[in-house]
């Protein structure tokens, strides 16, 4: 079988599966898989073009996919006017004392090479840091802490999120991988992995800019709200006209909305990730994934390279990040972890096929239905499969309670399958 024929098949099976989804379990279901796999494409787009071209270990998926996240709130949510008042410049000035400090003690240091005096620069930048910081941040989080406590965004459309997702996580990426891609795989992965826990962690605890663990809910979102559609009296009437009642018929006209522009905006990220695949940047980003030495030896800046696509990564993830928190219509920084938003993706590009980007969007989609299946069925198979043992016995009941972990054990056994039978994915690299 050629390999175009075998990636028709295969995503002809998707096809399939989640159709057989929206006739057994419902359409709902069916289009919740279909958008989640559409991000979860993009998010295995992004990982495919650093690790699948250029051999980059990058295992802080997690953090860029957060920073998407939290452009859509400093994008789109409304302004705080009281919050501003009370120190949203000073706030933001004490943000620029930072980054001025930490890049003047670099251009010390290159220009020096006095360790104390870079020492000095950054401890006296910290406490001036502090001292402007200190209280507005104070402030701003005193302004009607149970609803607001935040400075807020500026009202854009929440469309304009998703690039500027894409645009924070670049920026992060590039501070990123001037300080960890020199590093050897293993050590790029703990770096990248320590990173995003502190991305993470930064989002949980400024509370002025982000509320913190108090979430932000009620974003604003690109397609009508379902019960505006209910209150239309041409929806209503159009929707009858179909033989659907308006609470289903709304709800199926928002998430085919959202399917719509998901779809949009993969197709383009596949198009630009396919003329870059095949261009002679990609040839040469495949040259020097396969050996550097020799890359180096040519003449090629490996380090500048491997900057370049670090941050292209990134940014798709950031843009993933942005609309799966367009989506969800709320930014739950706790919800971050490193299973879901890591590894699982990590999973999608193994089984899909490392290096070929049709590979990787085939493994979001396949994994993510898996993902959201097992949970749905997953209690229904234990009962059976325990149905001939006595009731009350310890196995039983210790099977029963595990119930929730039969996620994690078919990722695993479909990664060792897929690694034992088809090492190089799917739909391996040509």
């Amino acid at each position: 079988m050629t390999q175009s024929m075998k990636t028709i098949l295969l995503f002809a099976l998707v096809a399939v599966l989640i159709i057989g989804t929206g006739i057994l379990q419902g359409p709902n279901l069916a289009l919740v898989i279909l958008n989640m796999g559409l991000v979860s494409a993009i998010m295995a787009l992004g990982v495919n073009l650093q690790w699948g071209i250029a051999g980059l270990f990058n295992v802080g998926v997690m953090g860029f996919v957060a920073l998407g996240g939290l452009a859509v709130v400093l994008t789109s949510t409304a302004p705080v006017p009281e919050a501003w008042s009370a120190g949203g410049l000073r706030a933001w000035f004490a943000i620029l004392l930072a980054i001025c400090t930490v890049a003047g003690s670099a251009m010390m240091y290159k220009r020096t090479r006095k360790g104390w005096l870079v020492a000095l620069v950054l401890l006296v930048g910290f406490i001036v840091y502090r001292w402007v910081r200190d209280p507005a941040v104070g402030a701003i989080e005193a302004v009607n802490p149970a609803s607001t406590g935040f400075l807020g965004g500026f009202g854009l459309p929440v469309v304009l999120a998703w690039p500027m997702g894409g645009l924070l996580a670049a920026g992060a990426a590039w501070v990123i991988g001037k300080t960890a891609l020199g590093l050897r795989s293993d050590y790029l992965a703990i770096a990248t992995l320590g990173i995003s826990e502190i991305i993470i962690a930064i989002i949980k605890n400024e509370d002025w800019l982000s509320r913190g663990v108090k979430n932000v809910t009620g974003l604003p979102r690109p397609v009508p709200y379902e019960v505006d559609l209910q209150n239309d009296p041409g929806f209503v009437e159009s929707a009858a006209g179909f033989g659907l009642d308006a609470t289903l018929a709304s709800s199926l006209y928002v998430k085919i909305g959202y399917s719509l522009m998901f779809t949009a905006v993969l197709l383009i990220i596949l198009v630009l990730a396919q003329l870059a695949l095949n261009s002679p940047w990609g040839r040469m980003m495949r040259a020097i994934r396969d050996n550097e030495v020799s890359s180096r030896a040519m003449g090629k800046d490996v380090t500048f390279r491997h900057l370049q696509v670090f941050i292209l990564g990134s940014a798709i993830c950031g843009i993933a990040g942005a609309m799966m928190t367009t989506l969800d219509g709320l930014f739950v920084p706790t919800s971050y972890q490193p299973l879901r938003y890591t590894f699982l993706i990590w999973v999608m590009v193994i089984v899909g096929g490392s290096g070929n980007n049709f590979g990787s969007i085939l493994g979001g989609f396949i994994i993510w239905f898996l993902w959201v299946q097992v949970e749905q069925i997953g209690p229904a198979i234990m009962i059976f499969l325990t149905s001939g043992l006595a009731e009350g016995s310890a196995l039983k009941t210790h099977l029963l309670d595990s119930v929730a972990h039969m996620r994690l054990l078919t990722m695993g056994v479909i990664l060792l399958l897929v690694l034992r039978f088809s090492p190089r994915g799917l739909l391996p690299e040509k």
